[in-house]
């Protein structure tokens, strides 16, 4: 008989959470956001549990996002199965980040995506040396959903912009400095750091086991991010990492050349308005609807297909360049729902 795809558990006065799809890195699927939904719901009303912990099973990391093979097939198929994962999924990460109680996420290993959803928003957030965090999806023609517009968009100057653009990833000093994570925990404390959970609160917790961050590589590099990535013209942006004088900038801007174009120009838009934006669950309605606009697209498709299906690392995007994505395209992802709104800030008001 297999196991659980999460594990839930009580040890103490601290609830735990462990994604249990080692064999997938701990991809998230409905099944798994609907059995964590239910312990928070659960768990915030008995007062037996003080402290809430997350973690995933493995060695490789706690969650390297949702199970894109599952939403690609659905996507094929025209299904609405990925719509009801999102509505889930992003349902979830409101939860994590208004959780009444102390919410503790363990991003140890590779975290990407959806893991950032689970990880990011909560109130506690703990990086190892072996931490690696990111959202990829302009890789594969989506953008950074489960609140990474938020999150991104509220990042020094135009760090976010940059990471979120280029697809970028980050270790634990950059992933503090751009307000990922909160703490840095040598992987090897971390059994002391969950036992001590069980019986202490995580401030007391943590200040037996925290230690220096390492050095946040990127704020070395905040200079020119600011001065590239500023406005909200990818074109431009690209011209002037392409001109830059850093050598760095100019490697920027093949790696940013090689994304879905569309993805990046919407990714961009979406920062920008989720900026403006006074609530996590105002950008998660927008992120909603692009999602909803992205599913069955011929980018995110042809991404997947590229980098997880057939995995040739070449997709072909349409269009294929920056300039070739209409202005009208572009505005047609933002467009409301009506009906089938995900409609969470409306909830949150009622």
């Amino acid at each position: 008989m297999s196991e659980p795809v999460v594990l839930i558990s009580q040890d103490g006065q601290a609830g735990h959470i462990v994604l249990n799809r080692p064999q997938a890195i701990n991809a998230l699927t409905h099944e798994m956001v609907d059995l964590i939904q239910a312990a928070l719901e659960s768990w915030a009303v008995d007062p037996s549990v003080q402290t809430v912990v997350l973690t995933g099973s493995g060695e490789r990391g706690l969650c390297a996002g949702g199970d894109i093979v599952s939403i690609y097939q659905d996507g094929l198929a025209g299904g609405t199965a990925s719509v009801e994962f999102w509505a889930a999924e992003y349902r979830l990460d409101a939860t994590i980040a208004e959780y009444p109680k102390p919410f503790v996420a363990i991003m140890d290993g590779i975290v990407l995506g959806g893991g950032i959803g689970l990880s990011a928003h909560a109130s506690v957030r703990v990086v190892t040396e072996r931490s690696k965090i990111g959202m990829p999806e302009t890789g594969i023609g989506f953008f950074p959903d489960v609140g990474g517009t938020w999150l991104l968009s509220r990042a020094p100057g135009e760090l976010g912009t940059h990471l979120a653009l280029t697809a970028g990833s980050v270790r634990a000093g950059d992933a503090i400095a751009v307000g990922l994570a909160d703490w840095y925990v040598p992987s090897d404390r971390l059994p002391g750091l969950i036992a001590s959970l069980a019986c202490v609160a995580p401030a007391e917790a943590l200040a037996a086991v925290v230690a220096e961050a390492p050095a946040a590589g990127l704020l070395a590099d905040r200079e020119w991010i600011d001065a590239a990535y500023e406005g909200d013209d990818v074109v431009k942006i690209l011209a002037r990492l392409m001109g830059s004088e850093v050598g760095a900038a100019r490697s920027t801007a093949d790696v940013l050349a090689s994304k879905s174009p569309t993805s990046v120009r919407v990714t961009l838009r979406a920062l920008r308005e989720a900026a403006d934006l006074s609530s996590l669950r105002e950008a998660l309605d927008q992120e909603y609807r692009l999602s909803l606009r992205f599913q069955g697209s011929h980018d995110f498709l042809e991404g997947v297909r590229a980098q997880v299906i057939d995995k040739d690392r070449n997709p072909q995007w349409m269009p294929a360049r920056l300039d070739d994505v209409a202005e009208s395209v572009v505005a047609s992802y933002f467009a409301g729902l009506g009906a089938d709104e995900l409609g969470l800030s409306q909830e949150s008001a009622s």
